[in-house]
């Protein structure tokens, strides 16, 4: 059966400058993420993770559209978009932001990357960030220019991944600290690399310049790494959870903001500078939050797969809040999640009542992360 047979969403879903070479190497399934194509089943998810966080994956994430902002005020206007203070953010360095909009809602929860005095790249989560910004640029008074470049990224994620980027690069990369990013050239592959992924394990992000070589680049790192056990894979949802990382749409949108996910450290209300939804969050800041986002550990069986649904939480017969991220985890054998609570019912060690898709549970309210809660596997 062709791949044209066996993924149908139609030619207004784009396919990254990898798809061939997922299909190739055993893609099943596919899934659309900022009207891309994204792999998600690789097999068994279970054996995905346990290759993650044992060897290493390598990730097509090409769906993390670049939304490029240059031109004499792009560092105004990058700063415009997004609460954290971006003033101390060097050239060579990446910082995970937030994109508010003027209610103090988040937009997006992306990487952004600083290449140049003058050059920024925002690295998206699943959302029409370049819409938006074009949108606020028009009437920002600004001279800056957005456009979305010819990058695709791919993910390097798992404890081996450095010694795979050194047989692939030679001893240059082993000094790249965390959050950085630097630009190689590999046998004529323009990338820009750095040292981020969304598995909280050691692992790089390779931003390709050319989808034209998309092919070679995979061919290319798969060979460099299998000796190694490299294997193909997708983004890990038992590890993202784990980790107590957030999905848009799935653990916040729109209607969420940066206090009630705890966030407090990716905003500055009392910097010297503007942006979009200051005013909001001031308020939002001295009012307080009617929820929070908690973890939670929930009894029974392990479940297979994640949750498709919110699921409702309970207290008394009455609905306080909702499972946003469920998974079982093989390695803490437990069912962790992630879920948006009533204030009054985010202490620690709070029971629910929670109806999933196959029947009531009882779920409790625990720290997160749920596992290496000072990320040291990803900084190391």
């Amino acid at each position: 059966m062709s791949t044209e047979q066996e993924f149908g969403f139609g030619t207004q879903i784009r396919k990254s400058a990898y798809f061939d070479a997922t299909v190739r190497w055993g893609a099943k399934d596919f899934s659309v993420y900022n009207h891309m194509y994204i792999p998600r089943d690789f097999g068994n998810p279970v054996e995905n993770f346990w290759n993650l966080v044992n060897h290493a994956i390598l990730c097509d994430v090409a769906v993390e559209r670049q939304v490029e902002i240059t031109g004499p005020d792009a560092a105004k206007f990058v700063q415009l978009l997004s609460p954290r203070d971006l003033t101390k953010c060097a050239v060579g360095q990446c910082k995970y932001v937030l994109l508010t909009n003027a209610e103090g809602g988040i937009l997006n929860d992306p990487i952004l990357l600083r290449l140049a005095e003058n050059h920024f790249w925002i690295s998206l989560a699943d959302s029409d960030v370049l819409f938006w910004a074009q949108g606020v640029a028009v009437n920002s008074g600004l001279d800056v220019k957005i456009t979305e470049p010819d990058v695709s990224p791919l993910q390097l994620q798992g404890p081996r991944s450095g010694e795979i980027m050194q047989a692939l690069f030679g001893d240059s990369i082993t000094d790249l600290k965390y959050y950085w990013h630097r630009e190689y050239d590999l046998d004529g592959i323009p990338l820009i690399v750095s040292r981020t992924g969304w598995a909280s394990e050691l692992g790089y992000e390779l931003y390709l310049q050319d989808g034209s070589k998309g092919d070679l680049l995979w061919e290319k790192i798969m060979a460099a790494g299998q000796p190694l056990g490299l294997q193909p894979g997708h983004t890990s949802s038992i590890r993202r959870i784990e980790a107590g990382m957030l999905s848009y749409h799935a653990d916040m949108d729109i209607n969420t903001n940066p206090y009630e996910l705890g966030l407090d450290r990716l905003i500055d209300l009392d910097g010297d500078f503007d942006f979009i939804g200051k005013t909001a969050l001031q308020q939002i800041r001295q009012q307080g939050v009617s929820r929070k986002h908690v973890g939670l550990i929930i009894d029974g069986p392990a479940m297979l797969g994640s949750n498709n649904h919110y699921w409702a939480l309970e207290k008394d017969g009455v609905k306080v809040g909702q499972v946003t991220s469920a998974i079982f985890s093989p390695r803490l054998e437990k069912n962790i999640a992630l879920g948006m609570v009533e204030t009054g019912f985010a202490e620690l060690g709070t029971n629910f009542v929670v109806v999933t898709s196959k029947g009531s549970a009882t779920a409790t309210v625990v720290e997160k992360p749920f596992f290496d809660p000072k990320k040291k596997l990803a900084a190391s």
